[in-house]
């Protein structure tokens, strides 16, 4: 004789099953909230040791740290065009196959998380403020365009000696931190930031794009 398994499940069965939701939602929500700290703190506390460095060395006060006399729309206009631009190129790097085993940042933030594009927008003002504000205003100065972009992209772990392949990024990276650099010397900070955001925020809204794509077929 054959028995047929009967699908219903049992009282306790929906609790286990009620409860797991939940508490992956929850944590799922706990981590988008530690994201978006994250990007609160690179927003108003990172570029504080740039700040004080410059203030010690040069006696810069915030109105010069913060460039706030220069901003200029034809210079923002220029670092939105110009990050717009390098991030459909190096999204186009990147779909490369080699990559297809290498998980950029930007990846593994989503994989962990279900970021919405308010979210990715909110996430790239942070770090084009917070960041720009304290490599390109405060660390710049004292130690030049060279060396802070290779510092940049080091600390972002994207210059790797022990992993070449994985440092691919970073070649993909350092020229578009190299001309933030030098256009931050020609155009001012709100280049270097306008630039930035423009980047980050390409890629992010892209690869959250390409999560939805990817997760409708499944």
């Amino acid at each position: 004789m054959i028995y047929r398994r009967s699908f219903r499940f049992s009282r306790d069965e929906y609790r286990i099953i009620f409860f797991t939701h939940q508490t992956r939602n929850r944590k799922k929500l706990t981590n988008i909230n530690r994201i978006r700290i994250l990007g609160l703190v690179t927003l108003l506390i990172f570029p504080l040791p740039g700040y004080f460095l410059l203030q010690y060395f040069e006696q810069t006060n915030w109105q010069q740290f913060c460039d706030l006399n220069k901003i200029n729309p034809i210079s923002i206009g220029y670092g939105l065009e110009f990050g717009f631009a390098y991030a459909f190129l190096a999204y186009l790097f990147m779909k490369a196959p080699i990559f297809d085993s290498l998980p950029n940042k930007v990846d593994r933030i989503l994989d962990k998380l279900p970021l919405t594009y308010a979210d990715g927008i909110f996430l790239s003002l942070c770090a084009g403020i917070g960041e720009e504000l304290l490599f390109r205003a405060g660390i710049q100065p004292l130690l030049g365009p060279w060396i802070t972009s290779v510092l940049f992209v080091a600390l972002h772990g994207y210059l790797n000696p022990w992993n070449l392949t994985f440092s691919l990024y970073g070649i993909i990276v350092l020229p578009f931190i190299f001309i933030l650099s030098f256009g931050f010397i020609h155009f001012g900070l709100w280049f270097s930031i306008a630039a930035h955001f423009a980047y980050d925020a390409v890629l992010f809204v892209m690869m959250i794009q390409e999560k939805k794509k990817s997760s409708k077929l499944f």
